[in-house]
């Protein structure tokens, strides 16, 4: 009863910071997910250290990510150019310069998991900035349902994973890499996620010049890519644990595990929400 109570705190504040971070203001924004992106690299570049027996430079590698994101805010936000990437750059270039000067054996795999915890975890939370910001004809232009309603989504499509999968959940989705997914639960999942995206169409139309239908069918098709690309989100975080050897990424958030196991769906469903919104969503209005 305790480790209910305790992760049901955890969860509500941490869903609260979330939703605040995004509403409130670009700031806030800013300063939320610099901290998540900060905090996940750091977690990141831990367990590959120590269950890897590796000596990827975390402090370097950590800065690098949040810097990235404050560098594109930075951009999108029009408050700096393109010139505010240099330091990013030469963040870079020291990673690979560094390991020149240290005589140990495992230079190379310390590159590949200080290079995968930026194009992993860094590059996906820094283009979540491109979600938020939209370019209109009025200038840019601060919409934040973009980036909400896909963890709306992913919260939706692991509630109903959830519920079908414990209740009709018999066919393995990806037994080898993790034997509690169903096909099932997948699907209702999809269903749940489905629905809360036309409850947000219902609110929030996505253009005054779009038919209802049309709105409707968009937000669907942002709610559908977003639990499949979701879903290997899922899967992908599974298997690096599962080859670590571990059963949670971090223990930051009480009865959740870490800041990965709380955004393995959301660091590949966010390069695809980007995809879809800018060649599909906004090239419809336009």
């Amino acid at each position: 009863m305790k480790n209910l109570i305790i992760r049901t705190i955890t969860g509500a504040l941490f869903v609260a910071i979330l939703i605040a971070g995004i509403v409130l203001n670009p700031y806030t924004l800013l300063i939320v997910f610099t901290a998540i992106t900060a905090l996940t690299v750091w977690e990141f570049t831990t367990i590959v250290n120590h269950n890897m027996r590796l000596h990827v430079n975390r402090f370097i590698t950590t800065v690098a990510g949040a810097y990235l994101f404050v560098a594109v805010w930075a951009f999108n936000t029009n408050i700096m150019g393109s010139e505010v990437f240099i330091p990013y750059l030469i963040s870079l270039l020291y990673l690979l310069v560094s390991e020149l000067y240290l005589d140990r054996p495992d230079n190379v795999q310390n590159w590949a998991m200080a290079f995968m915890a930026q194009i992993y975890i860094a590059l996906p939370f820094a283009s979540f900035n491109t979600l938020c910001f939209i370019n209109t004809p009025a200038g840019i232009t601060y919409y934040y349902w973009y980036a909400l309603s896909l963890f709306i989504f992913l919260w939706a499509s692991d509630t109903g994973a959830y519920l079908f999968g414990s209740w009709l959940g018999e066919h393995r989705l990806f037994p080898r890499i993790s034997p509690k997914k169903s096909w099932e639960g997948s699907i209702g999942g999809g269903i749940v996620a489905i629905a809360a995206s036309q409850a947000i169409a219902t609110f929030i139309p996505f253009a005054e010049n779009l038919t209802t239908p049309m709105s409707r069918m968009l937000w669907a098709g942002l709610a559908l890519l977003t639990v499949v690309i979701g879903t290997w989100g899922d899967l992908v975080e599974s298997l690096l644990k599962r080859r670590l050897g571990i059963k949670d990424s971090g223990h930051i958030l009480p009865g959740h595990g870490g800041m990965l196991d709380r955004f393995d769906s959301s660091l590949l469903a966010i390069p695809a929400a980007v995809v879809y919104v800018y060649t599909i969503m906004l090239n419809i209005i336009h």
